[in-house]
């Protein structure tokens, strides 16, 4: 059943999260960090970005369609869009 699963492009093989963060970085009072996936034989952009507010650790996840060949360069990339998204957003990212 698997093969013709596999022959008429059934069974979509599911994203393949790296072992965790492959860079931290902080910014603003904020910790960003890159955990990019393979899709499709490449690294998907996706990251999380969190920060203390009220004692209480808020997070959010953020995923871009941007793909790279690599997980260090797709992981740079991450964290250059989570300052941005921090810059322009700020707090409201926890709304």
């Amino acid at each position: 059943m698997s093969f013709l699963k596999s022959l008429f492009g059934g069974g979509s093989k599911a994203e393949k999260p790296a072992a965790g963060p492959l860079k931290t970085l902080e910014h603003n009072g904020f910790t960003i960090h890159a955990t990019p996936y393979q899709e499709g034989g490449q690294y998907q952009l996706c990251g999380v970005i969190e920060k203390q507010v009220d004692g209480e650790l808020r997070s959010h996840r953020f995923v871009r369609a941007d793909r790279f060949p690599g997980a260090t360069e797709a992981a740079d990339f991450t964290l250059v869009k989570g300052q941005q998204l921090i810059d322009e957003q700020g707090d409201a990212l926890f709304k």
